[in-house]
């Protein structure tokens, strides 16, 4: 599996933007699809997650009710739609999947994920 990712940029505080991760190679609607990030000097977190399908959404407590995951499976892609964004989501942005059928409430968990798309830069000016 192949993930490329898109969308990154600079934004202004309060500003939204879009990125886009499309996959090749990927096997089942049933396996997950997740957003990480990592701040400058710190570990990689969680963003949010779902299956292919649509199915077990979660998000990581900043991005709920900001952040919209979803997937387009005629284009093999996921998108996280990020709005209000704040400074502290100035971070490198990363896409995965994995290639397992897991239950949704394990899929905010790094160690799942096999396969990494490029990191993609956020920057939120205040």
């Amino acid at each position: 599996v192949q993930l490329q990712a898109s969308g990154g940029g600079l934004v202004q505080a309060g500003g939204s933007l879009r990125l886009s991760c499309a996959a090749s190679g990927r096997a089942s609607n049933d396996y997950p699809i997740a957003w990480f990030r990592q701040s400058l000097g710190k570990e990689r977190e969680f963003v949010a997650s779902r299956k292919w399908n649509g199915a077990s959404t979660r998000y990581s407590d900043p991005a709920r009710g900001r952040f919209t995951i979803s997937t387009d499976n005629a284009k093999n892609t996921v998108h996280l739609q990020m709005n209000n964004l704040k400074p502290e989501d100035t971070a490198v942005y990363y896409c995965a999947t994995a290639p397992g059928y897991y239950s949704g409430q394990y899929c905010f968990m790094e160690s799942l994920y096999t396969f990494w798309g490029q990191g993609i830069l956020v920057t939120v000016s205040s």
